[in-house]
């Protein structure tokens, strides 16, 4: 087993990290929060209820009333129709302030639940179970909220759970693109804060049926370790978390002109990762592993080009609605040296330029 405390200046809480912990969910609860429990409200989807949701059922208190809710799987539910839905059934089961929410799944239900839990009697306590290896990013740091019709992730609030429940065993039902869409962000926190971890998982993932026991839990370690260490100097996204983003300005363009769900979070960052460098190299005069990058990734089964059917001038657009960009002018998470990035106002016409390439294959 092991164990991450999280420091952030609303709240402290620790991330456990051990297989069959899911079974014995109320044994990792907070004192505090155990003793004035009221109810739990576990939201789910429709992929991981068959999977787990009786499993944490049964490792909550008999004492305790316990409500479930599961919502269609997959990007579109991180929405306004099922925000109000959650909302309304909160309100006709009588949660109150006392009452957990419970987020099992991945990172799209542990977005929608947390922003349920933030804003509902202005904000009640809640716990991630996260059952997907994409949710080892986005189940720490507190962000969570809802998808608008023109921007991804545009609606929502900073709140911090109680704690991290994490089991690797429900890591073994993913299939191959969900594989592939949380390890980017693994690679992600390699690239921008430890170039000796983006090493250690070149040298020890090179298929992802080897992620289990040990390991897995040395590369949810690890990686939760980067985003720990930013979220502790920056909570709310007024600084250096924003280099947390790297990938993610193209990355949230291409998921949106696409349609959400057409492509994985994840599989969308890894293309938005290599363009990032590929910009930093114009951007800075500079050489970096791209070719390394891209030959590893390839070989994961990822796509590193940007879709040939889409448009540089719509996605330009988009990217210029992306939350870091100012006043029309797009800031972008760029590559200084393997381990170490900056946030940067980049010309558009420097953007496009590289867009146009990268549709083509070059």
């Amino acid at each position: 087993m092991e164990q991450l405390h999280i420091n952030t200046s609303s709240k402290q809480y620790s991330v456990w990290i051990s297989e069959g912990i899911r079974l014995k969910i109320s044994e990792y609860l907070p004192d505090s929060l155990k003793q004035a429990l009221t109810s739990v409200l576990i939201i789910t989807d429709s992929h991981v209820a068959p999977l787990y949701l009786d499993d944490v059922k049964n490792g909550l208190s008999k004492e305790v009333k316990v409500y479930e809710f599961i919502v269609p799987a997959g990007e579109q539910s991180k929405s306004f129709q099922q925000y109000y839905e959650l909302q309304t059934f909160a309100l006709e089961n009588s949660l109150d302030r006392n009452s957990l929410i419970i987020a099992l799944g991945g990172g799209v239900i542990g977005d929608l639940a947390g922003f349920v839990a933030s804003t509902y009697m202005r904000g009640i306590p809640f716990i991630q179970v996260p059952t997907t290896l994409l949710a080892h990013d986005s189940s720490v740091g507190g962000k969570v909220g809802i998808n608008h019709p023109l921007g991804k992730n545009m609606v929502g609030a900073f709140h911090q759970p109680e704690a991290v429940l994490y089991d690797p065993e429900a890591l073994q039902s993913l299939p191959l693109h969900e594989w592939r869409s949380g390890f980017a962000e693994a690679i992600k926190h390699s690239l921008i804060w430890d170039a000796s971890f983006y090493q250690w998982l070149k040298d020890y993932i090179y298929d992802f049926t080897q992620i289990k026991g040990e390991l897995a839990e040395q590369l949810l370690l690890r990686s939760i370790r980067v985003k720990a260490a930013v979220v502790s100097e920056d909570e709310k996204e007024t600084g250096i978390r924003a280099i947390l983003n790297f990938g993610h300005t193209l990355g949230h363009a291409i998921e949106k002109e696409l349609g959400y769900g057409k492509m994985t979070h994840g599989e969308a960052v890894a293309i938005g990762m290599v363009f990032a460098m590929k910009l930093s190299e114009s951007y800075y005069g500079i050489s970096l592993p791209v070719a390394d990058v891209k030959d590893w990734l390839t070989k994961l089964g990822f796509t590193t080009n940007v879709p040939s059917n889409l448009d540089a001038n719509q996605l330009l657009h988009t990217m210029k609605k992306d939350k870091k960009a100012h006043k029309g002018i797009i800031r972008m998470v760029l590559m200084k040296e393997l381990g170490r990035v900056e946030v940067i106002s980049v010309d558009e016409e420097l953007i496009k330029e590289m867009l146009l390439k990268a549709i083509k294959g070059e």
